[in-house]
């Protein structure tokens, strides 16, 4: 992916960015490297050491980060950080940009764009399709949505593979699709983690059952995963264990009618947590699936 695919803003602009991550810090990265004045915060102190060294500022609170900027980002936890740190901490002056990258529901995002509108601040719900190594090579999956979406294009093009950049008039259905997606993940997965299972059954092992779904509808997530089964190490974490469970939570509380695969992707994920594994790559839900 090449620089003249993701051109930058042509004047450099004063963000925000608020939560540091493992998805934030490579996004922040990204609009440091375009030559922007960014200020950072984070709420569990000591994860803006790489942005500070290459230029970013290091706020004490996010009142300090947002304070005079232009553009504000938010990559939080889910909702209740949101509202925590923004609805009811930051008084966003008229005329902002808010960027919002949180994982959130449609009725989230809905509320979020109303409270930014009474106040005159341009909302852009922005969630990102996609695990860090796409992060870090700027091909995610953007859905930026809201009236002023295309306000946002340029700052959130810096880390979205241009065909997969979609921009959409209301911000609850950018977290709808968001949701979407990440269903996808969870559910096949699980198909992933049953066919390992079957296949054991019937006397494949491990590799043969992933030559197998070769080609078939599991056949990208178990290249994306397979590894992962193969060593039983889940500690390089793409999309954490947490993360995709409250995800899973989202979902379930959005869909008005049963989500039965989900479900039982939940239970795994749940399982997972609760055997202290919520900070390490989903996929830990395989960590006892024969091999």
């Amino acid at each position: 992916m090449t620089d003249d695919q993701h051109p930058a803003p042509s004047t450099t602009t004063s963000v925000a960015f608020l939560g540091l991550g493992r998805m934030g810090r490579v996004l922040a990265g990204h609009l440091l490297a375009a030559g922007h004045d960014l200020r950072v915060w984070n709420r569990t102190p000591g994860r803006d050491g790489d942005l500070v060294a290459a230029g970013a500022t290091s706020a004490p609170t996010a009142g300090e980060a947002v304070r005079d900027a232009e553009v504000v980002v938010t990559a939080l936890f889910g909702p209740d950080a949101v509202r925590e740190v923004v609805l009811d901490g930051l008084d966003l002056p008229a005329g902002t940009l808010w960027i919002d990258i949180t994982t959130i529901s449609p009725a989230d995002a809905a509320e979020h764009a109303t409270w930014a509108a009474a106040r005159g601040v341009d909302h852009v719900h922005a969630p990102v399709v996609g695990s860090l190594g796409p992060a870090a090579n700027r091909a995610l999956g953007v859905l930026a949505g809201g009236p002023r979406a295309e306000r946002a294009v340029p700052f959130v093009a810096l880390w979205a593979d241009p065909d997969r950049l979609q921009v959409l008039p209301e911000a609850a259905a950018a977290a709808t699709g968001k949701l979407v997606a990440n269903l996808a993940l969870a559910v096949s997965f699980q198909g992933l983690v049953e066919a390992v299972r079957l296949g054991a059954s019937g006397g494949l092992d491990l590799e043969q059952v992933l030559t197998t779904l070769k080609g078939t509808g599991l056949g990208p997530i178990a290249a994306m995963k397979g590894q992962n089964l193969r060593t039983g190490e889940f500690g390089d974490t793409q999309f954490s264990t947490d993360l995709l469970l409250k995800d899973t939570g989202l979902m379930l509380g959005t869909s008005r009618f049963p989500l039965p695969a989900l479900t039982v992707a939940a239970q795994g994920l749940l399982a997972a947590q609760r055997a202290g594994h919520g900070d390490e790559d989903f996929s830990v839900v395989a960590r006892d699936e024969p091999r």
